[in-house]
């Protein structure tokens, strides 16, 4: 099986060689490549040569984590903040052409459940499945910001990144969690899922 990642889809090795210290905060493994490579990802995700979109998410913030490789790029913290979009940024293969939306669907919430031994319990709109539901609306508007989003991280890869979709409402086996963009669930709402094996092994 093979994964890609948001950054490798969207970023290249030219944000690594953005003026001052600023490529530090696209330092992550493997490194980001060439737009070529960017081209040849989404093919793969669309021939399912790709099977799946994870995140790698390393939330190292600029200032007091990445900037300690400053004179030493040794030290410079590996990994990106991305986790709140992966969705959102996937999405955007759907509007341009690269991907279709089950497509979309399968890289970013079927395929993952099955290969964590999880599907049908998740990833699916089956009877007798979680009910985890995304309500998406592929209308919206987004400009994706430090200022705005919600991780725990003081910069964006994707900076002043316009983007079409954004997820509206999230069920939680039946029960809304997030509505219109804002979080309004309770501690404590969780509730352990054990992985079973690898579906694709069977």
């Amino acid at each position: 099986f093979a994964e890609t990642c948001p950054q490798y889809l969207f970023l290249s090795e030219a944000d690594l060689a953005r003026e001052g210290f600023e490529g530090a905060k696209f330092v992550c493994s493997p490194p980001l490549r060439s737009q070529d490579d960017q081209v040849a990802l989404w093919r793969g995700l669309l021939t399912d040569d790709l099977a799946v979109v994870a995140t790698d998410h390393c939330p190292f913030c600029f200032k007091e984590q990445k900037e300690l490789g400053r004179g030493d790029f040794s030290k410079i913290p590996n990994g990106l903040p991305g986790v709140e979009h992966r969705m959102d940024l996937i999405y955007q293969g759907v509007p341009s052409g690269r991907i279709g939306l089950s497509r979309w669907v399968e890289v970013t919430s079927t395929a993952p459940a099955k290969m964590f031994g999880l599907y049908p319990q998740k990833g699916s709109l089956d009877p007798g499945a979680d009910a985890d539901i995304v309500v998406y609306d592929p209308t919206a508007r987004t400009v994706l910001s430090a200022s705005t989003h919600h991780m725990a991280v003081d910069y964006s890869c994707y900076e002043g990144m316009e983007i079409t979709g954004a997820v509206d409402t999230v069920l939680l086996r039946g029960s809304v969690v997030l509505e219109r963009g804002q979080y309004i669930g309770r501690p404590g709402d969780g509730r352990f899922v054990p992985r079973g094996l690898c579906q694709y092994a069977r």
